[in-house]
């Protein structure tokens, strides 16, 4: 169980300046919510810092079909809520006010209702503190009541995470194993991984190693009841066309009576942990965030080279909204187009777990949402457990917001710069219906790429030591317009992946359009980079930069985890290039 430490001087200050800030106020006469509340918000995130909390002010609640706004949440780093606050003035009879929010659907689990000189507390359905607030211990006892709370279902989660790290590294070790004795003793498993390494191989990486795909199977078995079960989606394996040629594999890896669910047994109180804790988050965008954490912590267990060859690094949300309504108000500024247009094709080329797919499709009128769904929004992803989530999001998303379920044919399991490569030609991407995605949207007249490229790529060396992959066409491109007109006698840094996207993007988008990356900002003064920057003022005619800073490699005195946005050593920046098209003259 948490404890709050009250004699944590940060945390006695916190309740010292709380009550010379409603003295002043009292003195002045203020006594509304807005000017009494930010006393108390203040002492509540000093309280939150001890658990590794925030405090999310304004928080969004989801409440039988309305919109809720609660003053505040107690927030974990896997979006798990640990507690509400709401405020109230003066003069607000508090006890009143209680009802009325329960009236309208707020929760009754830990939810704490505060005016300057009461307090009332509800946890598990009922009251359980109603006290005056004048004197500090009285503050106090209401402060530990609150944050120790622990809900029924978090009561074994904290200790079911720190623990998945290590099972599921031991679990992997052990399918491994049988995926190796089955590839030797086991025909109809040795047919379906060859012919299955060979469709990867096509699809994704022509170098890629038996080992990294015996790591998908694992993958998949590993994460497969997390899907069915978190998002209460039974048919998932039937309905995702990657998830159900992966299953044909399994089913042969099996089919000597090896048990799947009998062999994983030991994950059975981290899955219970996770599905008990998914269940108290009704809002689906929060069990979104949730996952993608669970995630995460998923690869930091299971593949450290796997979460470092990839960058698994996700957007924060703000910066998607940013770019997402940026890229709506210069489309209508420069080109008078919406991202709601007939004929405005989207892409996310490294869609990741779907976060700028997501709040796209929050954008578009709904009038228009069916139409660009079926046909004009297109995504890619590598790697197969965001693939898997990516898709899932998208298609709830969907239905949250049209109220009808259907697929999204947009998602295409494939290394979106393999799609620039020449020789590709006729490869199959992995299943027939992959495929027929992938040239759909070969095909497609893209007018946006959006996203966040990876700081690294699938490796070329099939050992670990995490060397970027090649593409003769692409590199060739990289060649032949950013290095030629670098003056830098050291070249090296245009291998990165992000400047492969730049000009991937840059040839993608053809004669008009838009593309919205946010990057490592390493080009936009490192000398390395000086024919990159000239082309790209040739390729296009306006560019936006915006800096966020965060180089921790530059300036010693910043740290990763609070001055950059990622939480990452190399600086970070979000840059937004509009190409118009050439008037003939």
């Amino acid at each position: 169980m948490p404890n709050l430490n009250v004699k944590h001087k940060a945390l006695k200050d916190a309740i010292k300046s709380y009550y010379t800030e409603i003295n002043d106020l009292n003195q002045l006469r203020l006594f509304g919510e807005g000017a009494v509340s930010p006393a108390f918000s203040g002492l509540l995130r000093a309280c939150a810092k001890q658990f590794h909390w925030t405090l999310a002010e304004q928080y969004m609640l989801k409440r039988e079909g309305r919109t809720l706004r609660v003053d505040g949440a107690l927030v974990d780093a896997f979006n798990l809520v640990h507690g509400y606050w709401e405020a109230k003035d003066s003069h607000d009879d508090l006890a009143k006010e209680v009802q009325k929010k329960f009236q309208v659907g707020y929760p009754r689990d830990n939810i704490l209702f505060q005016a300057p000189e009461q307090i009332i507390l509800w946890q598990n359905g009922r009251e359980v503190l109603r006290s005056s607030i004048t004197q500090p211990d009285q503050l106090i006892e209401a402060l530990r009541a609150f944050f120790e709370y622990q809900p029924p279902a978090y009561e074994q989660w904290g200790q079911a995470v720190v623990e998945f790290k290590d099972r599921v590294t031991e679990i992997a070790r052990g399918l491994l194993a049988i995926i190796e004795k089955e590839r030797r003793e086991n025909r109809r498993f040795i047919d379906a991984f060859t012919a299955f390494t060979e469709l990867c191989r096509k699809a994704i990486n022509p170098n890629l190693s038996a080992q990294a795909v015996e790591e998908m199977l694992i993958q998949h078995m590993l994460t497969e009841r997390i899907f069915r079960t978190v998002f209460n989606n039974s048919d998932f394996v039937e309905r995702n066309v990657i998830a159900h040629e992966i299953e044909k594999v399994i089913q042969a890896l099996t089919a000597r009576q090896f048990s799947r669910s009998e062999f994983l047994k030991p994950l059975d109180r981290f899955y219970a942990a996770i599905e008990r804790t998914a269940a108290t988050i009704d809002d689906f965008s929060q069990k979104q965030a949730f996952l993608n954490t669970v995630y995460e912590n998923f690869f930091q267990g299971f593949s450290v080279k796997v979460a470092d060859t990839h960058g698994i690094v996700y957007t924060p949300q703000p910066i998607v909204d940013f770019m997402v309504r940026s890229v709506e108000e210069l489309l209508q500024r420069e080109f008078g187009r919406s991202l709601s247009d007939a004929g405005v094709h989207v892409l996310d080329p490294f869609v990741g777990t779907g976060n700028f797919m997501l709040r796209i499709m929050r954008a578009i009128k709904r009038t228009r949402l069916e139409e660009k769904y079926k046909s004009e929004l297109h995504c890619n992803e590598v790697m197969l457990l965001p693939y898997y989530i990516a898709a899932m999001n998208i298609e709830h998303t969907y239905y949250e917001l049209t109220g009808q379920y259907a697929p999204f044919d947009g998602i295409c399991l494939v290394d979106t710069f393999e799609l620039a490569e020449e020789a590709q030609g006729s490869f199959s991407f992995l299943t027939a219906e992959n495929s027929e995605r992938v040239q759909r949207q070969k095909d497609a007249p893209i007018f946006v790429v959006i996203g966040n490229p990876p700081y690294n790529a699938w490796q070329l060396n099939e050992n670990d030591n995490n060397k970027n992959r090649k593409y003769p066409t692409l590199d060739r491109r990289v060649s032949e317009t950013y290095a030629r007109d670098s003056a830098a006698t050291n070249k090296n840094a245009l291998s990165d992946p992000y400047v492969k996207a730049f000009r991937w993007a840059s040839d993608r988008i053809g004669d008009e359009g838009i593309v919205a990356f946010v990057t490592n900002s390493s080009f936009v003064n490192d000398i390395a980079f000086d024919g990159m920057r000239k082309q790209l003022a040739q390729d296009f005619d306006d560019i936006y930069i915006l800096d966020l800073g965060g180089n921790v490699r530059k300036n010693p005195k910043l740290s990763g985890t609070t001055h950059n946005v990622f939480g990452i050593q190399v600086g970070v920046s979000i840059t937004i290039l509009i190409r118009k098209r050439r008037k003939e003259s």
